[in-house]
């Protein structure tokens, strides 16, 4: 090895040293850059990953739910069908399942429940029969199918599902939609099977007052015993989609084909992936006026603002103001969960992205 003092060293010497000097500066700058990307990347991919986290929240209706008006297994009954929805399907998204597959069994769940107004348990029309609705929609597609005034399907949500996935069409009636759910394998079953005491009692009561005064019974909602049972779920999946479903028997004493604002699009149910998942339980009429479901995804999306202060405003703003009585269930593309409601209770259930498990019934829980 060779050495110089600096009286030794030519300029001829100093060039390349300098130049090989600014090379290896260069190289460390390099180096630490890529250490800098490397550091950035393995953050982002924590980040990403984050959104395969999975969440979902479930309601069973809002409405005049009173503490003095539920027995303590009344409540506790509700408390648990309520997690038990809320769990089916969180473990269906947590084995890695698509979200309307979750949707779809939580609501099944549900919907075999005499508790609620969906499925069994159902309400009763004017005329003595149930009616059942139901819409599904995938927020990364924005597919949608739904099925009004179906009475022989055992599970509407399953006959959304198939009109979402199998027709061309978004919404089907009736016996077309029967028709077409039977084509494709679902089963058929007697009308009465929907039938329970405490729904038809409701209806007697109904009658009652519609004998009385039948315009303030329809249009005002606090006419009657309003505990909205409509069944609803919203979730996001393993793979970033947001999903929305909702099943009800509608309106106890309906008439004349009335369709309320469960099995339409926009109204009672909506997902983009772009904003949220909506899922809505109320009087129906206002809902659809003031598209309820799909008003909480264009304010995120539009506004720029959060889930939390989109569904607050068109839940306890918009609605409120009009008169509309209900809640919603709502979930954002980051897991986010917000259920504001303008009535005395609401039956609902979340299990968040982090695994922490929510049930609730009144508004100081």
């Amino acid at each position: 090895m060779l050495y110089f003092s600096s009286s030794q060293m030519s300029r001829s010497l100093q060039k390349p040293l300098t130049a090989i000097c600014f090379v290896l500066s260069v190289f460390m700058m390099s180096s630490s850059a890529l250490q800098a990307h490397n550091t950035l990347a393995d953050n982002s991919l924590s980040q990403n990953s984050l959104t395969n986290h999975v969440a979902i929240a479930v309601h069973g209706g809002a409405g005049t739910i009173k503490r003095e008006n539920l027995s303590s297994q009344q409540e506790q009954a509700y408390r648990l069908a309520m997690q038990e929805a809320a769990q089916i399907g969180y473990d269906l998204l947590k084995a890695g399942k698509a979200g309307e597959v979750a949707v779809v069994e939580a609501i099944k769940y549900l919907e075999l429940s005499p508790l609620f107004n969906a499925g069994i348990g159902a309400v009763y029309t004017f005329e003595g029969d149930h009616e059942l609705d139901a819409s599904i929609m995938h927020g990364g597609t924005l597919q949608a199918g739904a099925v009004a005034g179906v009475k022989h399907i055992k599970s509407p949500i399953e006959a959304a599902r198939l009109v979402m996935n199998e027709s061309v069409h978004v919404m089907l009636t009736g016996e077309g939609a029967e028709i077409f759910a039977f084509e494709h394998g679902l089963e058929k079953t007697s009308n009465d099977v929907f039938n329970t005491k405490r729904r038809f009692d409701a209806l007697q009561e109904a009658k009652a007052r519609i004998a009385k005064d039948e315009v303030a019974f329809y249009r005002d909602p606090k006419a009657q015993d309003y505990k909205f049972g409509t069944v609803g779920v919203v979730v996001l999946d393993d793979q970033g989609n947001l999903v929305a479903g909702t099943s009800t028997g509608g309106m106890t004493a309906k008439r004349y084909g009335r369709v309320g604002d469960s099995p339409i699009i926009g109204a009672g149910t909506y997902a983009d992936n772009r904003s949220c998942a909506v899922s809505a339980t109320g009087h129906g009429e206002f809902f659809i006026r003031y598209n309820v479901a799909a008003d909480v995804c264009a304010r995120m999306k539009y506004q720029n603002i959060s889930l939390v202060q989109a569904s607050d405003t068109v839940i306890n703003k918009v609605l409120k103001n009009a008169g509309g009585e209900g809640g919603i269930i709502a979930i954002d593309n980051k897991g986010n969960i917000s259920m504001p409601f303008n009535t005395l209770g609401m039956y609902r259930a979340s299990i968040d992205a982090s695994g922490k498990v929510y049930v609730g019934i009144y508004a100081d829980e």
